[in-house]
């Protein structure tokens, strides 16, 4: 009777060992580096250039990603928390963050792949476009200037606030003067509208205008702005962020924390790589490697009428 026991716990065995590589291989078959489903949590400030991605790579290859757009303190807590495992963010994790995932077991693989940068923007009836960054740093830090009547944020917990933050040397932002709505969209009709506020925004929004907020456009303008260490004023157009000149460029980070082969590390690559960088250069940020270009040189010119 034992003996049948030991059998029939073998055969057991068997057959659930085999459910499991079934399992496993129909995994496998839903998703690969270039096949099946992933949602990506993206920051807000840059999800024109993330769609723009997401559209050739769904164009491309067996493969569907939706996107969720998020302020990046939202962001950053879904990855922490596991809610979400591939995010697009304008900032590298801490080591403190990356600590935390050691729990499970993961390393993060963050890839960098573009830079843009904070914009300033303001009415268009405003004729001054010229702005200097200690002016609203000292915004930031609560002293009043005549020529700011207030500061419009996209969103409390978003990436230009902590970049602003970070830069002014505060924790809080000044109770008075500064506002906040939840995406770049709203901050540009605001100020499109208000006269004195200057608007803080991802560049982003401004070299790919969606069809709503092209109308809006021709209502504001896009500050230039002295930087720190320089007399003079940059704009943020790619040649001066390529250049190192415009003060307020960021870098970019795609970043997996699937912890396995799959469609994160596929689109990881994809962004990084050749078709990727190109689709960067062509929105107007900057690609972390600029596409190189094939010439064909000839000794003469051929006319085809000949």
């Amino acid at each position: 009777m034992f003996k049948y026991g030991k059998i029939f716990g073998l055969i057991v065995f068997v057959f659930l060992f085999a459910m499991c590589n079934q399992k496993s291989k129909k995994e496998a078959d839903k998703e690969s580096i270039l096949k099946g489903s992933l949602e990506i949590t993206i920051d807000e400030t840059i999800k024109p250039i993330v769609e723009d991605q997401v559209a050739v790579f769904e164009g491309t290859y067996d493969a569907k990603i939706s996107i969720k757009a998020k302020s990046e303190g939202e962001l950053i807590n879904d990855l922490l928390n596991q809610k979400t495992e591939v995010v697009i963010t304008t900032r590298d994790l801490t080591l403190n963050e990356k600590e935390k995932f050691k729990k499970f077991k993961i390393i993060p693989r963050s890839t960098p792949f573009a830079t843009d940068a904070i914009a300033f923007i303001s009415k268009k009836s405003n004729n001054d476009t010229l702005i200097a960054l200690k002016t609203v740093i000292d915004f930031m830090q609560g002293k009043i200037n005549s020529n700011i009547k207030g500061l419009v944020f996209d969103n409390p917990n978003s990436s230009t606030v902590r970049y602003m933050k970070d830069l002014a040397g505060v924790k809080d932002v000044p109770a008075k003067g500064v506002f906040s709505f939840k995406t770049n969209e709203e901050v540009i009709k605001f100020v499109s509208e208000n006269d004195g506020m200057i608007g803080v925004v991802g560049v982003n929004w401004l070299s790919q205008p969606s069809a709503s907020i092209l109308p809006l456009m021709k209502k504001i303008n896009v500050l230039s702005v002295k930087g720190l260490k320089d007399s003079k004023y940059y704009s943020p157009t790619q040649n001066d962020i390529a250049e190192m000149k415009y003060p307020l460029a960021r870098d970019l980070y795609i970043i997996n924390c699937q912890g396995y082969s799959g469609l994160g590390m596929g689109f990881s690559s994809f962004i990084a790589g050749d078709i990727g960088q190109r689709i960067i250069l062509k929105s107007g940020l900057l690609p972390v490697r600029v596409p190189g270009r094939k010439l064909q040189i000839r000794s003469q010119i051929i006319n085809d009428k000949e």
